[in-house]
Protein backbone atom coordinates (compact mmCIF):
# COMPACT_ATOMS: atom_id res chain seq x y z
CA UNK A 1 0.00 0.00 0.00
CA UNK A 2 1.49 3.45 -0.90
CA UNK A 3 2.08 5.61 2.42
CA UNK A 4 1.77 8.68 0.92
CA UNK A 5 -1.76 8.37 -0.37
CA UNK A 6 -2.70 6.61 2.43
CA UNK A 7 -1.58 9.45 4.97
CA UNK A 8 -3.09 12.03 2.75
CA UNK A 9 -6.89 10.51 2.39
CA UNK A 10 -6.53 9.94 6.36
CA UNK A 11 -5.73 13.86 6.23
CA UNK A 12 -8.46 14.49 4.29
CA UNK A 13 -11.03 12.41 5.63
CA UNK A 14 -10.01 14.30 9.31
CA UNK A 15 -10.64 17.99 7.33
CA UNK A 16 -13.19 19.53 9.19
CA UNK A 17 -14.41 21.23 6.11
CA UNK A 18 -14.98 17.99 4.63
CA UNK A 19 -13.02 18.66 2.05
CA UNK A 20 -11.92 15.96 -0.89
CA UNK A 21 -8.71 15.68 -3.08
CA UNK A 22 -8.44 14.95 -6.73
CA UNK A 23 -6.47 11.98 -8.88
CA UNK A 24 -4.43 14.70 -10.07
CA UNK A 25 -3.65 15.82 -6.57
CA UNK A 26 -2.70 12.79 -5.32
CA UNK A 27 -0.80 11.08 -8.39
CA UNK A 28 2.60 13.19 -8.01
CA UNK A 29 2.55 10.99 -4.30
CA UNK A 30 3.10 8.18 -6.08
CA UNK A 31 4.89 9.77 -8.95
CA UNK A 32 2.26 9.31 -11.55
CA UNK A 33 0.91 11.37 -14.18
CA UNK A 34 -2.76 11.17 -14.85
CA UNK A 35 -2.35 12.00 -18.55
CA UNK A 36 -0.92 8.70 -18.52
CA UNK A 37 -3.26 5.05 -18.79
CA UNK A 38 -0.67 2.94 -17.26
CA UNK A 39 -0.33 5.32 -14.50
CA UNK A 40 -3.72 5.79 -14.56
CA UNK A 41 -3.72 2.13 -14.08
CA UNK A 42 -1.52 2.09 -11.59
CA UNK A 43 -3.63 4.81 -9.35
CA UNK A 44 -6.27 2.78 -9.48
CA UNK A 45 -4.31 -0.28 -8.28
CA UNK A 46 -3.10 1.58 -5.22
CA UNK A 47 -6.77 2.88 -4.59
CA UNK A 48 -7.99 -0.51 -4.52
CA UNK A 49 -5.30 -1.53 -1.94
CA UNK A 50 -6.29 1.08 0.24
CA UNK A 51 -9.89 0.76 0.19
CA UNK A 52 -9.38 -3.36 1.07
CA UNK A 53 -7.39 -2.38 3.67
CA UNK A 54 -9.98 0.03 4.78
CA UNK A 55 -12.67 -3.12 4.21
CA UNK A 56 -10.59 -5.73 6.38
CA UNK A 57 -10.39 -3.16 9.39
CA UNK A 58 -14.32 -2.64 9.01
CA UNK A 59 -14.25 1.23 8.29
CA UNK A 60 -15.69 3.15 5.76
CA UNK A 61 -14.32 3.95 2.35
CA UNK A 62 -11.84 6.46 2.50
CA UNK A 63 -11.43 5.82 -1.23
CA UNK A 64 -14.58 8.11 -1.42
CA UNK A 65 -12.63 11.28 -0.79
CA UNK A 66 -10.90 10.89 -4.42
CA UNK A 67 -12.95 12.47 -7.13
CA UNK A 68 -12.52 13.43 -11.19
CA UNK A 69 -11.67 16.98 -11.20
CA UNK A 70 -14.04 17.14 -13.94
CA UNK A 71 -17.05 15.71 -12.89
CA UNK A 72 -16.68 16.08 -8.95
CA UNK A 73 -16.84 11.94 -8.49
CA UNK A 74 -15.61 8.91 -7.80
CA UNK A 75 -13.74 6.73 -10.87
CA UNK A 76 -15.49 3.54 -11.63
CA UNK A 77 -13.07 1.62 -9.67
CA UNK A 78 -14.55 3.11 -6.74
CA UNK A 79 -17.76 1.97 -7.39
CA UNK A 80 -16.54 -1.24 -8.66
CA UNK A 81 -14.40 -2.60 -5.21
CA UNK A 82 -17.82 -0.74 -3.39
CA UNK A 83 -19.86 -3.88 -5.81
CA UNK A 84 -17.36 -6.27 -4.60
CA UNK A 85 -17.92 -5.50 -0.73
CA UNK A 86 -21.53 -5.50 -1.41
CA UNK A 87 -22.07 -2.01 -0.60
CA UNK A 88 -22.91 -0.76 -3.49
CA UNK A 89 -25.92 -2.10 -5.49
CA UNK A 90 -25.17 -0.13 -8.63
CA UNK A 91 -27.82 2.38 -8.71
CA UNK A 92 -28.05 6.15 -7.69
CA UNK A 93 -24.12 6.56 -8.14
CA UNK A 94 -24.10 9.72 -7.02
CA UNK A 95 -26.42 9.59 -4.06
CA UNK A 96 -24.49 6.41 -3.04
CA UNK A 97 -21.00 8.40 -3.23
CA UNK A 98 -22.14 11.14 -1.31
CA UNK A 99 -23.45 8.84 1.98
CA UNK A 100 -20.02 7.30 1.89
CA UNK A 101 -17.98 10.44 2.14
CA UNK A 102 -20.46 11.13 4.61
CA UNK A 103 -19.80 8.39 6.71
CA UNK A 104 -15.79 8.82 5.97
CA UNK A 105 -15.76 12.29 7.53
CA UNK A 106 -17.81 11.33 10.34
CA UNK A 107 -15.69 8.01 11.18
CA UNK A 108 -12.14 10.23 11.02
CA UNK A 109 -13.19 13.57 12.48
CA UNK A 110 -11.97 12.50 15.52
CA UNK A 111 -9.24 10.28 15.38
Amino acid sequence: MNQQIYERLLSVARDRNRGYTTYGEISPLAGLDMESPADRDTMSRLLEEIARHEQDAARPMLTAVVIHQVDNIPGEGFFKIASEFRRFNGREKLRFWINKLNEVHEYWRNR
